[in-house]
């Protein structure tokens, strides 16, 4: 049973936490253990472009650029990991996709979202998600989460869209709703409360997602 789903939202609403409860209770639900990725990431190449894009010190970074980088870092993930994947039959869970990009290149940085959704296009051959979850949650909360986060990681510096003013998340946030208004594939998910309560909220949703596929 193959299907696509993604997972989309901004800074610190909470993705990966829920990726990751998901993928266990789909693993019980369907008997099948799920492909958890991301993006920008998710293969060697990409996680390399992901270092630069995300590294808070490329702050002069050009706008043309950082699109473009991030077509280049999907087009690779879509060859390397979910494309293979989903030929074999792998339900393939993935923490951000083609949605971040206008959100936050179009709607955050102004570029025209008719080349995003073109690049967009081309990087992954014309393969879209069965199903996406928008996790909403207020910039305000969420930039405040995020960074907490940051402090207490060791890994490498990922916050170079922390960094961004408010009104920038804001307009990431109205990307969101508008493209939520757009496709029929995505349903907003309320991200605040536990996280328990989050989880509950995806798997209703994921629920029907699934008795819908088992009545084609």
């Amino acid at each position: 049973m193959a299907f696509f789903i993604t997972f989309e939202g901004i800074e610190g609403s909470g993705k990966s936490t829920q990726i990751a409860l998901l993928a266990r209770w789909l693993e019980g639900k369907i008997g099948q253990s799920p492909l958890m990725t991301r993006e920008p990431g998710g293969c060697p190449i990409a996680d390399q472009i992901r270092g630069t894009l995300l590294d808070a010190s490329n702050d002069g970074m050009d706008e043309r650029a950082e699109l473009l980088l991030y077509a280049a870092a999907r087009a690779q993930h879509m060859a390397e990991v979910i494309q293979p994947a989903l030929d074999e039959g792998q339900v393939v869970l993935c923490d951000r996709f083609t949605d971040a990009t206008i959100a936050y290149q179009g709607y955050g940085r102004g570029l025209s979202t008719d080349l995003i959704e073109e690049l967009n296009y081309l990087a992954t051959r014309g393969v879209e998600p069965d199903l996406t979850l928008l996790l909403d949650f207020l910039p305000e909360d969420g930039i405040k989460r995020a960074k907490e986060r940051n402090a207490e990681t060791t890994g490498p510096n990922e916050d170079r869209f922390e960094q961004e003013n408010l009104a920038f998340h804001h307009r990431v946030r109205i990307g969101y709703l508008a493209l939520e208004n757009k496709y029929p594939r995505i349903r907003r998910i309320d991200a605040t409360g536990t996280t328990t309560e989050v989880a509950a909220r995806i798997q209703i949703t994921i629920e029907k997602f699934l008795e819908n596929r088992l009545a084609l």
